[in-house]
């Protein structure tokens, strides 16, 4: 409503009603934005965890590395890496969280078959390969879980300036446009009031004539 709306009865019902409005759109801001902030820290701490687990599997996985180079020589470690399919079953789906899109990654966590024999490597190589899936598989993990992170900080900065918009402008707006108009309303009753009060006085003096 304009500020300069005309003191009418009419208009303090909308002005009214749009202050409700405004009140429980700010409550809905609130709570979407308390919800927002409770799943994005439970998301920090899981990227946190993960993070955690992501380097100490790294260094395992590292060592074991060491190990093989070492006893197989780098040359044929990186013959043995060649042959190692390419990740394609990963698939991306999305799931709403209080109008929030986020990523829900879905993917193969059966290691895939060996391609190099037995027989010619050493346990370490095994061991290095078998850590390095576990990396990988904690990479998608963590990178789902940070996107997500991301997506709901974008969308508690807009609720947060919303809920903002709505407590320090709307709701001020319509609480003085509501009084104004009341206090109009009141100084209109009671100059009426007055006026027929002088009105009905001036006709008993002419009767009483």
């Amino acid at each position: 409503m304009n500020p300069n709306t005309f003191p009418t009865k009419g208009n303090l019902i909308l002005a009214k009603n749009s202050l409700i409005l405004a009140r429980q759109g700010y409550e809905l801001m609130d709570k979407k934005r308390n919800i927002l902030i409770r799943e994005i820290m439970d998301l920090i701490a899981k990227a946190s965890e993960i993070q955690s687990e992501i380097d100490e599997t790294f260094r395992t996985a590292y060592s074991a590395l060491q190990r093989a180079n070492i006893e197989l020589g780098i040359n044929y470690v990186q013959e043995v890496s060649f042959s190692v399919p390419i990740e394609d079953s990963i698939r991306i789906k999305t799931r709403s969280i209080m109008g929030t899109e986020i990523p829900l990654v879905e993917y193969d966590e059966t290691p895939p078959r060996s391609v190099y024999s037995y027989y010619s490597t050493k346990p370490s190589l095994d061991q290095a390969k078998i850590a390095f899936e576990r990396v990988k598989n904690l990479t998608i993990r963590l990178s789902m879980v940070e996107n997500s992170a991301y997506r709901l900080a974008n969308n508690i900065k807009k609720t947060q300036k919303r809920a903002n918009a709505l407590k320090n402008i709307t709701i001020p707006t319509y609480e003085a446009l509501t009084t104004s108009i009341q206090n109009a309303l009141e100084e209109k009753e009671r100059e009426e009031f007055t006026r027929l009060k002088v009105i009905k006085r001036m006709q008993t003096k002419q009767e009483n004539k």
